[in-house]
């Protein structure tokens, strides 16, 4: 079977994690009304937000290291079944804990789906590692732009419980179905590589994650990937509670609901495109250094109007996505790509921390100061720190 089929079955699957990722801001503020008798806060809800990227996350290294070993098909069928339970039952749980516990179990569906996704375009493009590393996470984080509107709608009509019921039954199956065809190459497997570039790594090196981990360069990736990743984490979160306290109006929500998964998609496929021929770490420097710059813009002079609202979220994700790409690309340079899903894996579990200061964390700033400003600041200052 055509390479390109499996790297496309596998964007199908990872559209639909990005789906709970990106349209879970619709769900916070019903949720919370819903339960006002049990005097449910926004921040406990964002939590659960933070405990499902977690969740995700931390279970990759597991995960990871059988995908590498025995391949991705079961794996992704088994992410189906997670998905749709964890997700498909959150507009019925009792409690918070309850809710919490149903959160993690989606988490970890999506860790699934995202290390098969990750392992089969490093995999099968180690001649495109830069651009199918693009094009596998665009999938993540772009599909969302057809699919917030339609959760938007169908929050409205169904109810957001209902909601939570039909998407996941039709996303966890839709995983599966993506999942059949993926499988990882033959041990004999060679592409013919373009030339090298000077300015991006390559080697037959082929690190385990154990000897990874004794690396110094290890360390410094996750220090910036755990950086960078908080501030597009916590406009994730809470973008619509963001703009409901800048008193942004309900259509430019509407279309900043469409505009920044594109923005994030392309940031993934542009960025990664960049990196193959300027380098990773001049590319993650620029990159990094606007994502800082457009933090500080949001908070500030987006809350002067709509349309300024909506251009500088895009702008936040144009410059936020590409991490999970140039981060994956750098450790497959670095550390080669024999052993990619579990090498990547213990490296993503940064995101884990950044979503519980990126979601609950900035979410509690918020209510006890009244404003945005901290955690945006705080970001932003994160953000450049990664760049340099």
């Amino acid at each position: 079977m055509n390479r390109w089929v499996r790297l496309w079955s596998a964007f199908v699957g990872m559209v639909m994690i990005g789906n709970l990722q990106y349209a879970w801001t619709l769900f916070a503020e019903p949720m919370v009304k819903a339960h006002e008798a049990q005097q449910w806060q926004l921040s406990e809800v964002q939590w659960g937000f933070g405990l499902f990227i977690a969740a995700g996350t931390w279970a990759m290294p597991f995960f990871a290291s059988y995908i590498d070993k025995y391949g991705p098909r079961f794996f992704m069928i088994v992410a189906g079944l997670f998905c749709a339970v964890g997700w498909g039952a959150l507009g019925y749980v009792p409690n918070l804990i309850s809710f919490y516990v149903l959160f993690s179990v989606a988490g970890i569906g999506v860790a699934c789906v995202y290390a098969c996704g990750v392992s089969t375009a490093v995999k099968w493009f180690p001649d495109k590692r830069g651009i199918a590393s693009g094009i596998i996470t665009a999938g993540y984080g772009g599909g969302a732009f057809l699919f917030n509107p339609l959760f938007d709608y169908l929050i409205q009509v169904l109810g957001y419980s209902n909601t939570f019921i039909w998407t996941g039954v039709v996303h966890g199956g839709l995983i599966a179905l993506s999942g059949l065809v993926l499988v990882n190459p033959p041990s004999t497997y060679k592409v013919a590589a373009a030339a090298a570039k000077a300015n991006v790594r390559r080697h037959d090196l082929q690190f385990t994650y154990s000897e990874m981990l004794r690396t110094p360069q290890f360390y410094f990736l996750f220090v910036a990937m755990l950086s960078v990743a908080i501030g597009g984490l916590m406009v994730t979160a809470s973008v619509k509670p963001v703009a409901t306290d800048f008193g942004i109006g309900h259509t430019a929500l509407t279309i900043a609901l469409i505009l920044y998964p594109l923005a994030n998609a392309l940031s993934r496929i542009l960025w990664g495109s960049v990196s193959d021929s300027l380098g990773r770490e001049r590319t993650m420097f620029i990159a990094f250094l606007l994502q800082a710059i457009f933090l500080v813009g949001l908070t500030t002079v987006g809350r002067q109007g709509d349309a300024i609202w909506v251009a500088l979220v895009a702008l936040v994700f144009l410059t936020w996505g590409e991490l999970y790409v140039l981060f994956p690309a750098v450790l497959a340079d670095l550390y080669g790509s024999k052993n990619s899903a579990g090498n990547y894996a213990f490296l993503y579990s940064a995101k884990g921390f950044a979503s519980l200061l990126g979601a609950g964390l900035a979410t509690n700033l918020f209510e006890m100061t009244g404003t945005w400003d901290y955690a945006f600041f705080g970001s932003a200052g994160l953000a450049l720190l990664s760049a340099f």
